[in-house]
């Protein structure tokens, strides 16, 4: 009852229904008075129209209910999207009831994890039959998590006199990764790389090298590049070349995740798409790779191959921001027990000097090896604190310590490949 209720009800302001019911008395008073065709048409045209405005809930509005897509889901942008991309929302409304709509004004509200919101409002005239389609853009997006809030619907009657609102919910929930630059070669992470030290464990990955280590029986299916001819001449049956399996060490990508650490949100942007480039260089090349985030919650992914691995890696990092002070020694000792024998620590963090020897002392106490990647504030910066950081760095290589310096994800790839250092 109370549905149909506020179904019918009037959406009448008190002052709009006295000044509608004063007209209607008038028009009352004339007819019986005066009498005649005209009295009669008024007092008709001026009941219809009261009527019109008290039953205009009959319209459907707050019945109205939607649909929402991206971007032509699902083909034409996969459901990844990295930061900066902007993405299209087609909405599909549907509008029930019989009383014509002049318009229809949608509201939508797009908020981020972190609490930022984005406003969209359009216009559409609805069709006889009470359907329509909405189609806008979104400014580019920054690396978070996206959602939709209720989508509100208003409109007003022919006349322009009452206002008519509703309101409904459709699917609208995204994710947004954060930027990476494709990485060609990581020498760090050469066999031949000095700086690995003796104490880097290989993990076997799948790639082979030419290099023969030994002959193994013919399996169907092998290509005929492989068979081994000597053999199979001196044993008269068919032999296989095995070839040797490249060793390459597991990795861990440590982020510094502490507010205090950074000077702007900018540089820590740059630590989380250096963190996501290194990942995703780290399952293309099949590299056994990890991620520790270091802050307030200390989370551990352990080195691994596989791409559902991957994928909560940089899931991980979709909605990761930066939350209070600590020291990172502190935060790595409690995640020990996570961090296999032999890894390889690569460290992301605007901190050098004390804090950074700490960590390098942490890691040859236990067998790691260490290479800082330090992340600056700005991109190709002079002054003071860029020569700093840079001596910083070449300290570090002398004493056979892997590092880098950072100021923007374009250097990424040139520095890593060891051009720029």
């Amino acid at each position: 009852m109370r549905e149909i209720w506020n179904l019918f009800k009037p959406k009448l302001s008190p002052a709009k229904m006295s000044m509608l019911l004063s007209v209607w008395m008038c028009c009352l008073f004339y007819l019986l008075f005066q009498g005649g065709k005209t009295s009669i048409m008024l007092f008709a045209m001026v009941t219809l129209f009261g009527l019109y405005l008290l039953f205009g809930g009959l319209n459907g509005i707050a019945r109205a209910r939607g649909e929402r897509q991206f971007s032509g889901e699902p083909g034409e942008w996969g459901g990844v999207l990295h930061a900066g991309d902007q993405i299209r929302v087609r909405l599909h409304l549907e509008i029930p009831g019989f009383l014509p709509l002049p318009y229809v004004i949608v509201r939508e509200t797009l908020k981020r994890h972190s609490g930022e919101t984005w406003s969209f409002e359009e216009s559409l005239v609805p069709s006889l039959n009470g359907r329509g389609e909405l189609l806008f853009q979104t400014p580019p997006l920054e690396r978070g998590r996206y959602a939709f809030s209720e989508t509100e619907c208003v409109t007003e009657d022919i006349f322009g006199l009452i206002e008519h609102r509703g309101s409904f919910s459709a699917r609208g929930e995204f994710r947004v990764l954060p930027r990476t630059a494709h990485i060609a070669k990581w020498q760090l992470l050469d066999r031949r790389n000095r700086l690995l030290g003796p104490q880097s464990v290989g993990h076997v990955s799948g790639r082979e090298t030419n290099q023969v280590g030994g002959v193994r029986d013919y399996v169907y299916g092998d290509r005929i590049s492989r068979i081994h001819w000597n053999a199979t001449a001196r044993t008269g049956e068919w032999k296989s070349k095995e070839f040797e399996y490249e060793s390459i060490p597991k990795t861990m990508v440590v982020l510094d995740t502490y507010e205090n650490h950074y000077r702007s949100a900018r540089q820590f942007e740059t630590a989380v798409s250096t963190a996501a480039s290194l990942l995703e260089y780290g399952g293309r090349e099949s590299i056994p790779m990890g991620l520790c985030s270091l802050g307030r919650e200390v989370r551990v992914f352990e080195p691994a191959q596989g791409r559902s691995r991957l994928h909560a890696m940089m899931d991980h990092l979709v909605d990761l921001d930066p939350k209070g002070g600590g020291s990172l020694l502190t935060g790595l000792e409690s995640a020990l027990t996570r961090l296999p024998k032999g890894v390889i620590l690569v460290v992301l963090t605007p901190l050098s000097d004390g804090p950074v020897m700490e960590l390098v002392r942490f890691a040859q106490t236990h067998q790691m090896s260490f290479c800082h990647v330090q992340i600056a504030e700005a991109p190709g910066s002079e002054g003071e604190s860029s020569n700093a950081s840079r001596q910083w760095a070449s300290s570090l290589r002398t004493k056979g310590v892997a590092a880098y310096r950072v100021g923007g994800l374009d250097e990424l790839p040139a520095v890593l490949e060891g051009g720029i250092r």
